[in-house]
């Protein structure tokens, strides 16, 4: 209780007193005025004393009696008063006193368990702005930040100023390493004698208290010649450029023997071979490192006028090229200590473009000091023309840019490509403006071409190059960007539905036209490009590009908006990319044997796709609103891959079928295994005539998935998902047995009169982008299976180790659902 009293009536004392100790503690009384100083040292004192009366008014010594009403108000019932009570009634009555002094008996007891009552120190109820602790807040951070040394110059301020402190002298010192080191200040006060590691460039203040002249300071680490001031200034200032020693001389003196750490040079490498792509786009990967971090970069590109090959235009001595300067990229957060990034840029309309240069990266730190790679020669990528009219165009553009004196001999060439346009030009427009450019170069012959002409004619013979290239190719493109741009920023903003599907319309459109225009520019392959058929080429239909816009639009309804934006840059690349080639045979209609492998196959995924909806349904029914977070037991990283969008087109042509999307009810799933049932018996009634026994297994094999498909209907119908998938497992397999021998047949038909040239193509011809349901390329013979290298140049022993550690750590997960880790392990057993 005396403790509660004196809390409650001294608060606002040492609420006072930490708020008045805050600025001394700082040191703001030695730097404020005179005046400042002495008013707020008698509204202290006058806030102290004001304190301290109204805390002995209110004070309270509690008393014994007060001691025991507390103690007895803790305890149930109040038994020490009960104790001190008489009683009033029914004395005289020996019932009645028996009662009674059972009654004092058990209050008696009650006290023997009574205990110090706990004290309640709380004062919000008087302080309900937190005063107390906007003060204890002020008074933390100047013990942090300020020193207690700094309240004994008080006493020299009340004296006069006199600088004689009571202690003696004393001194105070701090070493600011540069701000772009990131590192905190050093109080040197905290600082025992002896050796001391900053970074090179830190900044020493030093601060002497007391008599003048009893402390003095040498050092050597400034290496300072011009403008010393007195070893005795109250106040010294100066940087660390080198190690050397730091002595404070006099009363309580400390010496320390400093070690600068100078700032490390940045590095900046080259880290692979430049890089372009169909445009022209450079790409330049660069690492760069620094021990505090990299400020900037730049890349600078010269002309390599040693390399150049000086003939036709380039004979001539060339007009002066400003350097060509490009900044380089740099991250925007994170650590820049050691980062890497590449240098993209699309230079093809540089007058370096195509040439020989060098190219220097240099990077900076925030110290300023600058390093730079040695020259790199390269040949500057810019895009590259292959319609021969085009490469002339270009090549003049080149000579112009390389001098203006070339004018005359480009204006005489171009007139005499233009002489005889026939087989040349395209359309009237291309011709007439190269005629254009002609006229205009003609004119600028009587007056001299300056620098602006220069630059018009440049301009537009790169505009006519470009028609001459691409031709109506190049609106097309510009079409499907703006399609592209417009379905991005739909992502972005969140359209609604029917924005969605009006803007994927006008995507869909823009890439058929230019598709289209791809396809009449192809020219027929001979079989002697071999790049198309290199490691890095991927073959993709039109009905997969179908499917992956289809899916895009399908993620965008259903607010994925970020799954849906990957998928659009997928497709960005593949359109910039992309090639239309024609093979010999190429693009005639398929043969019935074609078809029906074809058929088969795409049955077969939509029987898959049915069997995994059944699936998810059952794993519903153990685990409601449990998905595995959308993906299927075994099957993670599917959904962006190629399987993905082949999956996404076969449910459009369920759906075309009759059968609903989706996983539904029993009822939905049961219609669509109805629906498979039917495709597949109108495709073994439209199989090609063959006799051989492959033809005959092939034919009871499709039955018998005739059959299968039937038993799991009706297990759908009765609610039996277990069966129903059972039954699913055995279509598939005897699908796959169907195709496999269907293909066999066909291979072994291909000499018979009538069938050899139509089963032959189908089996050396497979079907163009067809997959299997594991997203792989379809064999030549119609099989399912491939020879293709799915894992590139991974190793294959190891990869299968790593899946089979994966499987063993997800059926050994014990949050997992039941049937999935019951799948999980059979998949083991195989192993």
């Amino acid at each position: 209780m005396l403790a509660e009293q004196v809390v409650r009536a001294f608060w606002p004392l040492w609420t006072v007193i930490f708020l008045v100790l805050a600025p001394l503690l700082m040191g703001w009384h030695d730097i404020a005025p005179v005046s400042v100083f002495w008013g707020g040292a008698v509204l202290s004192v006058i806030a102290i004393a004001g304190a301290f009366i109204w805390g002995l008014r209110h004070f309270r010594l509690p008393s014994h009696a007060q001691a025991l009403a507390r103690l007895d108000a803790s305890l149930p019932g109040r038994p020490i008063a009960a104790l001190a009570d008489t009683q009033a009634i029914g004395r005289g009555d020996p019932a009645s006193e028996a009662v009674w002094r059972a009654h004092v008996t058990r209050m008696a007891a009650r006290t023997r368990d009574a205990r110090p009552v706990e004290p309640d120190l709380r004062v919000a109820e008087s302080d309900p702005y937190g005063l107390r602790f906007i003060a204890l807040l002020f008074f933390i951070t100047a013990l942090l930040f300020g020193s207690v040394l700094r309240v004994g110059s008080v006493g020299d301020i009340a004296r006069g100023g006199g600088q004689t402190l009571a202690t003696g002298p004393v001194w105070e010192g701090w070493v600011a390493p540069p701000a772009y080191t990131g590192k905190p200040s050093i109080y040197l006060n905290d600082v025992p004698a002896g050796a001391l590691r900053v970074p090179k460039g830190s900044t020493v203040t030093i601060r002497f208290y007391g008599e003048v002249g009893a402390l003095t300071l040498a050092e050597t680490v400034s290496a300072r010649t011009e403008g010393l001031g007195a070893a005795t200034d109250a106040a010294q200032s100066f940087d660390i450029v080198q190690s050397g020693t730091l002595t404070i001389s006099g009363e309580n003196g400390i010496l320390w023997t400093i070690t600068a750490v100078p700032d490390s040079p940045p590095e900046v490498i080259l880290t692979g071979p430049v890089e372009s792509d169909a445009l022209g786009e450079m790409s330049q990967p660069f690492t760069a490192l620094d021990d505090y971090g990299v400020e900037s970069g730049t890349a600078t590109i010269t002309l390599n006028l040693a390399a150049v090959d000086r003939r036709h235009g380039l004979a001539v001595e060339p007009d002066p090229f400003d350097l060509l300067v490009l900044d380089l990229p740099m991250p925007f957060s994170g650590d820049r200590t050691e980062f890497q990034d590449f240098l993209i840029e699309n230079l093809s309309e540089h007058p370096l473009a195509n040439l020989p240069v060098t190219l220097q990266l240099a990077v900076t730190d925030a110290a300023g000091q600058t390093v730079t790679t040695p020259p790199e020669p390269i040949i500057l990528p810019g895009r590259r023309f292959f319609q021969p009219f085009a490469k002339a165009v270009i090549e003049q553009r080149r000579d112009l840019m390389w001098s203006k004196a070339n004018a005359r001999r480009i204006n005489q060439i171009l007139r005499a490509i233009s002489h005889r346009p026939e087989g040349l030009f395209s359309n009237e427009t291309s011709y007439l403006r190269l005629r254009a450019i002609i006229r205009r170069m003609d004119s600028m012959a009587e007056t001299g071409m300056d620098e602006a002409g220069q630059a018009e004619i440049v301009q537009a013979l790169w505009d006519l190059a470009i028609q001459l290239e691409d031709g109506r190719l190049a609106d097309a493109r510009e079409r499907l960007r703006r399609a592209q741009e417009r379905l991005a920023e739909a992502m972005r903003d969140g359209a609604t539905d029917e924005e969605i599907a009006e803007l994927m319309q006008e995507l869909r459109e823009a890439t058929n036209d230019y598709m289209r225009m791809l396809a009449e520019q192809a020219e027929p392959s001979d079989g002697t490009d071999q790049a198309d058929n290199s490691q890095n080429t991927m073959q993709m239909s039109q009905d997969e590009l179908q499917a992956l816009m289809d899916r895009i639009e399908e993620l965008m309804q259903e607010g994925r908006m970020a799954e849906a934006a990957e998928l659009m840059e997928q497709l960005n690349r593949l359109m910039e990319n992309m090639r239309v080639t024609m093979g010999e045979g190429g693009d005639g209609p398929p043969g019935p044997g074609q078809q029906s492998m074809q058929d088969l196959a795409d049955t077969l995924r939509n029987q898959q796709n049915l069997s995994d909806d059944a699936f998810r349904d059952l794993q519903d029914q153990f685990n409601p609103g449990d998905r595995n977070n959308g993906q299927q037991p075994g099957q993670d990283g599917q959904q962006g891959d190629g399987q993905g969008v082949g999956e996404e087109g076969q449910q459009g042509q369920q759906n075309d079928n009759g059968a609903g999307a989706g996983t539904g009810d029993a009822g939905n799933l049961a219609d669509r295994q109805r629906a498979l049932r039917d495709e597949l018996q109108r495709q073994r009634n439209g199989l090609p005539q063959l006799d051989n026994d492959s033809a005959d297994i092939a034919r009871r094999s499709l039955d018998r998935a005739e059959g299968a498909m039937d038993e799991a209907e009706n297990a759908l119908r009765g609610g039996d998902l277990a069966e129903a998938i059972d039954q699913q497992a055995d279509a598939m397999d005897a699908l796959r047995n169907g195709m496999r021998e269907l293909g066999q047949a066909l291979a072994e038909n291909q000499g018979q009169p009538g069938q050899g040239g139509e089963q032959g193509e189908a089996r050396a011809r497979p079907v163009p982008g067809e997959r299997d349901p594991l997203g792989r390329q379809m064999g030549t013979t119609g099989q399912l299976g491939t020879n293709q290298e799915l894992l590139g140049q991974q190793d294959i022993n190891r990869r299968a180790e790593e899946l089979l550690g994966e499987i063993r750590r997800r059926s050994a997960e014990q949050d997992r659902p039941e049937i999935e880790r019951d799948y999980l392990r059979r998949l083991l057993d195989q192993f």
